[in-house]
Parts: C-alpha cells; structure tokens; sequence
C-alpha cells in the first residue's frame, strides 16, 4: 500500500509500516515538511497513497474522492498511543477498502466515512 504520513506520525510507526512492505512517505525532514495542507493533500492524491495524520482538518475531504484518510485524534496523545491507533486500524481495513474511506481513531472506538464518489 502507498502511504503518506505527515510529521505527526510516531517515527516507529513509519518503520513498522515500511517493514510490513508499505511504500511509506514521510515528509518529515524534507523540504515538504511545514508545508500547508492543501499542499500535503495534493502530494497524497498526486501519489495515490493513503493520508496518516492527527490533524483533524483533513476530515473536510471526506465527501471528495481520495486514496483513504486515517486521523489519529486521542485525548492524551504519545507516540505509543498513536502508534498502536494506527496499527490497529490497518488490521481493521482490507487494503482494497481504504479508497474513498476516512476513518478516525479514538482512544477506544472509531468512526469511519465512505464516500460515494469514485
């Protein structure tokens, strides 16, 4: 699975997902990291890849057609605890499922979005 992560994303979890075979993107320490959200979100439609973040913003493309968008939104956020929402929720979602799906990890529960637009 093609996967971009945005500077939020645990470091860990980048290289779990790198050795479960993803192609993962991370901007972190490139020259795209600190760049605006319609940007990141262009590079992620661009590449056809999977969107990683915490940033909640990104829920405003649900009803748009993408490759899937995961939002880690926690009340008490670590990299441990976000690590594990994001690995959880790769074990919930069939690879050909994420196109067209947000899905927004809690501390214990998620809600997902389909979008009807292909």
């Amino acid at each position: 699975m093609k996967i971009l992560v945005d500077e939020n994303i645990p470091i860990q979890t980048v290289n779990a997902l790198s050795n479960l075979g993803h192609s993962v993107e991370d901007i972190r320490g490139t020259n795209k990291q600190g760049i605006s959200d319609e940007e990141i979100w262009r590079i992620a439609q661009n590449e056809n890849r999977l969107f990683r973040t915490t940033d909640k913003g990104f829920s405003q493309y649900r009803n748009s057609s993408h490759y899937g968008i995961l939002i880690v939104r926690l009340k008490q956020p670590n990299q441990a605890k976000i690590h594990y929402r994001i690995m959880h929720a790769l074990k919930l979602v069939r690879e050909d499922d994420w196109k067209n799906l947000l899905m927004i990890m809690r501390d214990s529960v998620q809600s997902t979005w389909k979008s009807n637009i292909t």
